[in-house]
């Protein structure tokens, strides 16, 4: 794995809309005509510039079936993602969580006894 792939994920995410596309692939896979018209606000090439760059970036399964070409999001990249950047953080997080919530709940009784 190199680092401009995590890169070109981080890029592709960072876009309201193809975040917007992934949660509607995260369903099941689509034709492009179906994505164009779940984005009713957008023209098909605004669409297919947003599905090029998810390609790009590894997130896009494009297969053909005919005239059709369908859609399938591509977990592996956010998987990784999640195991380097969001798995390690998050049990300090929620330690620091549970630490703040003692903390509160443990001056609380004592003002409660004064």
């Amino acid at each position: 794995m190199k680092r401009s792939d995590d890169d070109d994920v981080w890029k592709a995410l960072s876009d309201r809309t193809r975040r917007g596309v992934v949660d509607v692939l995260a369903e099941r896979a689509h034709t492009t005509g179906e994505l164009v018209d779940a984005f009713p606000d957008l023209s098909r090439t605004a669409v297919m510039k947003h599905l090029d760059v998810l390609e790009a970036a590894g997130l896009l399964i494009v297969t053909r079936e005919g005239r059709l070409r369908w859609n399938t999001l591509n977990v592996a990249p956010l998987q990784r993602i999640f195991d380097a950047w969001v798995s390690p953080r998050a049990a300090g997080l929620a330690a620091a969580g549970h630490r703040l919530k003692q903390h509160v709940e443990s001056r609380s009784r004592k003002k409660g006894r004064s």
